[in-house]
């Protein structure tokens, strides 16, 4: 939606006045998303000499930031903190000439090449090619506990960070197959997971439900709601409520280390939807094994266009895979 401001000290706007003109650049690559998919993607097309103009987004370096150790990532056989790993791939990519900016997409034109993609409402990019590495955003249940814990036992990635719950007592939330999947990856490494379930049925597929219940050290706490979590600067535990509204309302603790949202998540998609295709969730649909989305010139990587994996690794080889898609599209043009 357009914003129609006045002049500095007017009590409103002159319709008479005429409409801003927005500053307007002309690029030949332009990522947005600065996540591993990103950054790699920067890397790849500024050795390749092609002038990449990077936009960081709401959340500079991605979800990553938000973890505190990587220990899953080719090349730190030390681990390495979230932050610190996507500095290096920052340096790396301004190293060979990537221009990062701050600055998020708010809309965009890809009706014609070049292609436009305002930055803050303001700026208007023309981009001969457009690699959208925007990432996806995971689901969470709203609590202040999951941003007081976050990193010290709150996650959204068991695959990520389940191995630092070895022998340890963790639950998931959530009831669909993401869920199932998360308890039972988790369940091969912690001590017991509880699946913490508002309903009093799974909505994942029958095998998936099969699986789960055959686990041993997974107990479903059917119509359980998390109220809050509790512990000296780590989880210790969570606060639950069972047959929430019901005569027979409780409250209930369980004692964990790990609490993890398998809710959902949502693909940072919505500005290119009226040109790209996507699935019914909003992941990018791209050509099978490559980057390439329905409109020629534009790239898709990352979590934007993955609801499976969902890894470090995996968004940072299709951010190379985009790279390349891109420099491949614009020496054929």
């Amino acid at each position: 939606m357009a914003l129609n401001f006045g002049k500095i000290g007017d009590i409103e706007s002159n319709p008479n006045e005429k409409k801003e003109i927005k500053e307007t650049e002309k690029v030949k690559v332009l990522i947005v998303g600065s996540g591993p998919a990103g950054l790699t993607a920067a890397i790849y097309a500024a050795r390749a000499n092609l002038s990449p103009v990077l936009y960081e987004g709401l959340q500079p370096g991605g979800q990553l930031t938000t973890t505190t150790d990587v220990e899953n990532f080719p090349g730190y056989p030390e681990g390495i903190t979230g932050p610190d790993m996507m500095e290096d791939l920052k340096r790396q990519a301004e190293r060979f000439g990537t221009d990062v900016r701050f600055g998020v997409a708010t809309e965009a034109d890809l009706s014609q090449r070049p292609y436009k993609v305002t930055i803050d409402g303001s700026k208007v990019i023309e981009a001969d090619a457009l690699i959208i590495a925007t990432g996806a955003t995971a689901k969470y249940l709203g609590l202040p506990d999951e941003k007081k814990y976050a990193g010290s036992g709150v996650s959204a990635c068991a695959t990520c960070d389940g191995f630092f719950y070895r022998g340890k007592n963790v639950a998931v939330v959530g009831g669909g197959d993401t869920a199932c999947e998360e308890a039972l990856y988790l369940a091969g490494l912690a001590k017991k997971v509880y699946m913490i379930v508002r309903r009093d049925e799974l909505r994942a597929s029958k095998v998936m439900q099969e699986r789960v219940k055959k686990t041993e050290n997974i107990e479903i706490l059917w119509k359980h709601q998390t109220k809050g979590l509790y512990g000296d600067g780590v989880v210790e535990g969570a606060i639950l409520v069972k047959n929430l509204g019901e005569p027979d309302e409780e409250e209930v603790r369980i004692p964990i280390d790990g609490f993890f949202l398998a809710i959902g998540h949502k693909p940072n998609s919505d500005i290119f939807k009226d040109y790209i295709n996507t699935d019914e969730v909003g992941y990018i649909e791209t050509e099978a094994g490559t980057s390439k989305t329905n409109v020629p010139g534009v790239f898709a990587c990352g979590d934007v266009m993955d609801p499976i994996y969902r890894q470090a690794v995996t968004a940072a080889g299709s951010g190379c895979k985009a790279a390349i898609d891109a420099e491949r599209f614009l020496s054929e043009q």
